[in-house]
């Protein structure tokens, strides 16, 4: 397989607009992915979405049983319909740009056509294969969620198909990630005439910003963001409601835990005003351990086969749905491909990634037992 070839797929995908509320285009993509796979040989299944999200498809090859290789794929992008329109598919040398073709159409089409290869020319491995593909990843994977750590209990090893890093690097470990909403509800009246009988939720808002932030350690490895605020209803009525959406990173289950006490064991400054905390953790820690780490070296003596260096990125902030299996079974993530600008305008890969790439993802699948 050529890159040429292997980019023509990718542009199949990466223009069929995914994100991840639209409901047309996960039905469009999780259907091509489905057809594409049935027609190389694989065994599919198709897991009806619920709560607003899309369906989930489940590939698997059609040899083996007992514990295998999973492959976790996510097919949901950040880009709204439209987004082609002023981002398009396009190649400049060595650089493809697309709306979702770093993260991770790219990667999850390395892994199909890695294992569709192996299925078209019949070439068993010692393990049985299932590859994934969910769309809800990208706002917390809550419908996948369950499913993923199902599949994850019945294999040996679990691949990740995220981007690699830095240059050809996969990761070994990712933080955890919390979400709380905060909710915050005092007493209105008018600014002018009574401010004292007042109670200000913005007010008390601003106090928690403050302790919430404050409560980042940057050497211990923990982040906390207040990401979005909203408050009041005119500027001359002294506040009564007011709300926050909060995130937080964590290296360890130990900080998890920590941090979850920190936050739920805030109260207000401001007299008379309640605070309501809604959330948890969201994905817990992905801790590097034994097994990851004789995966990871497995892959990359794979790789020094194949010619090329591999590296790791013993840490990163941004989750995964890695972070749902590692704790229990080795989890190897960011085999996906080369590239930058996730999640932006001038989202792209390295055209002379995906070769190799494949070919490590291969390479696993035919030497894994």
């Amino acid at each position: 397989m050529d890159a040429d070839t292997m980019l023509a797929g990718i542009r199949r995908w990466v223009e069929i607009e995914s994100h991840t509320p639209d409901h047309e285009g996960m039905a469009a993509i999780m259907a091509l992915v489905e057809g594409s796979y049935a027609g190389a040989g694989a065994r599919t299944e198709r897991i009806a979405g619920r709560d607003g999200f899309g369906d989930h498809i489940v590939a698997r090859s059609p040899w083996g049983s007992g514990k295998g290789v999973l492959v976790l794929s996510h097919l949901d992008t950040v880009h709204p319909r439209g987004t082609l329109l002023h981002q398009p598919f396009r190649v400049e040398g060595d650089v493809a740009y697309g709306p979702g073709i770093y993260d991770m159409k790219g990667g999850a089409y390395l892994a199909f056509q890695a294992l569709g290869d192996l299925i078209r020319e019949d070439r068993k491995t010692p393990l049985p294969i299932v590859h994934l593909f969910t769309s809800d990843e990208e706002v917390g994977s809550p419908t996948s969620r369950d499913l993923i750590e199902s599949l994850a209990r019945e294999a040996r090893y679990v691949l990740v198909t995220e981007p690699g890093r830095d240059g050809g690097k996969v990761v070994t470990s990712r933080k955890g990630t919390g979400r709380y909403v905060m909710r915050l509800t005092g007493r209105p009246s008018h600014s002018g005439t009574s401010h004292e009988d007042g109670r200000s939720a913005v007010l008390e808002l601003a106090h928690q910003i403050l302790a919430l932030e404050g409560m980042t350690d940057y050497a211990a490895g923990v982040t906390v963001n207040v990401g979005i605020v909203a408050g009041g209803t005119g500027v001359n009525v002294v506040p009564a409601a007011a709300m926050a959406e909060i995130d937080f990173r964590v290296p360890t289950d130990e900080a998890a835990r920590v941090m979850v006490d920190r936050i739920e064991a805030l109260t207000p400054r401001v007299p008379d005003v309640r605070i309501e905390l809604v959330g948890g953790m969201n994905r817990p820690p992905y801790e590097r351990n034994a097994g990851t780490v004789a995966l990871y070296a497995r892959a990359e003596r794979l790789a020094g086969e194949l010619g090329f260096a591999l590296g790791e990125v013993p840490m990163t902030g941004g989750g995964s749905d890695g972070n749902f299996t590692a704790s229990f079974v080795p989890t190897l993530d960011g085999l996906g491909v080369l590239g930058k600008g996730a999640h932006t305008d001038h989202e792209q890969l390295y055209v002379s990634s995906l070769v190799p790439r494949m070919r490590l993802m291969r390479r696993l699948f035919e030497t894994l037992d």
